[in-house]
């Protein structure tokens, strides 16, 4: 099954077992607009070379479509789809949150591509999907392998097409161009956050609790240091390249100084090498995947050792490996509620640049920990009264107040 598939028929569950009508299933199992592009850019050598590009709208029922742009060789339109799908209910279940959810994408390795490739792709992918959005209609944001200096570019040509200074078209910003304070570490925190409510509830103290991340990018890396800094045991981590682990645990502004010196965690001299699926095998606490999606399927689920998944990236977990891990004791943190630290932030973005204002970064983690802490409260008391998995609870929660929204409106 497909990853859209899967997202599709979990839906389908859900509104069944909430009892609405039929009707909020056929408004969510496709998105409302999908569009595919080609680009076209001159690279270094002269030569032109187009690369194939996506933006998926969802469902904008709470409010404009919202969603990252993702530069990977992997993306397909399946998967864009099925991110779109997760960020409608992943900003349905935080409250105070106006958005619907989209997502976007180019096939493409953006390590590559040269400096002057990537902004010209980069450019060259906004000019092409400009007509599509909108700060009052799409709002893209960074996604894996993208970063704030190519959210600078796309808002700067955004801005030049439009004629005007249109820069909150785009959140995830460099802060000189209006971004916000506390959105780079904004997911990986918001992960930290439902990490700590999680313990709460397992009767864990999250100061000493043994950690694994897997992946090491701007969600993983991220997480390692706040993790370490809040008084967790980061035992063991890995990127692309490969695992390593330390169980006495990871001095993490050690291991951040040597990532930012050579690019990967593998090569770390302080640890032992493992492999990948050693890393997701080992005996923790507090397990989170921050890599891609599909790493814990049916062969490798009934094969975990935590105590409490928290998941970093969206949809690490298969469908098939979900059914596995119900019916054990680890509680699931699911992606729509763990790691919508970054949609949060990119909100307070949103509202600070339609103000010309900028939050203090004590002011933005302090309303990102309120949201996310409220949420983990609504759904882990939805999954009791109702005995289903956080998985279901969420997905609930999120159809629940977008069913009501679509009603209210008069779309059913």
């Amino acid at each position: 099954m497909s990853f859209f598939t899967q997202t599709q028929e979990f839906i389908k569950k859900c509104v069944d077992e909430l009892g609405v009508e039929p009707a909020v299933y056929e408004f969510l199992k496709e998105p409302r607009k999908t569009v595919i592009v080609n680009i076209p850019v001159r690279m270094d050598d002269g030569s032109i070379k187009t690369f194939i590009g996506y933006r998926a709208q969802h469902n904008n029922a709470l409010g404009p479509y919202k969603g990252g742009i993702r530069f990977h060789p992997d993306v397909t339109l399946d998967e864009v789809k099925a991110l779109a799908t997760l960020m409608t209910l992943k900003t349905a279940i935080i409250d105070g949150i106006p958005y619907g959810g989209g997502k976007g994408g180019v096939v493409v390795d953006p390590t590559k591509l040269s400096k002057g490739e990537l902004q010209r792709l980069s450019r060259g992918y906004m000019r092409a999907i400009a007509w599509f959005i909108g700060p009052d209609k799409d709002i893209p944001a960074p996604d894996v392998g993208t970063n704030p200096q190519i959210m600078a570019w796309m808002a700067d040509e955004y801005s030049y097409i439009r004629r005007q200074n249109e820069h909150h078209v785009i959140t995830g910003k460099p802060l000189e161009l209006g971004g916000s304070r506390g959105r780079t570490q904004a997911t990986s925190r918001g992960v930290m956050f439902i990490a700590q409510k999680a313990c709460q509830k397992v009767g864990i103290d999250f100061k000493g609790s043994k950690v694994v991340i897997q992946g090491f990018g701007n969600v993983g890396g991220n997480a390692a240091y706040l993790f370490g800094k809040e008084g967790a045991k980061v035992i063991a981590v890995g990127d692309v390249y490969g695992s390593i682990y330390n169980e006495d645990g990871f001095d993490v502004d050690d291991l951040m100084a040597y990532y930012k010196e050579n690019g990967t965690v593998s090569t770390y001299p302080k640890a032992q090498k493992i492999s990948n699926s050693e890393l997701l095998e080992l005996e923790c606490d507090i397990l989170v995947p921050a890599a891609l999606e599909n790493q814990i399927t049916k062969d490798n689920a009934a094969n975990l050792k935590c105590k409490i998944l928290v998941e970093g990236a969206n949809g690490p977990t298969t469908a098939e490996a979900d059914e596995i891990i119900n019916k054990t004791d680890i509680l699931v943190c699911p992606d729509v509620l763990a790691n919508a630290g970054g949609v949060v932030v990119s909100y307070f973005e949103w509202v600070q640049g339609n103000y010309h204002f900028q939050w203090t970064e004590e002011t933005v983690n302090a309303e990102l920990k309120e949201k996310m802490y409220n949420a983990f409260d609504r759904i882990y008391e939805m999954a009791q009264e109702r005995n289903v998995p956080m998985r279901k609870a969420a997905y609930m929660a999120g159809i629940k107040r977008l069913a009501d929204a679509m009603r209210l409106r008069g779309w059913r």
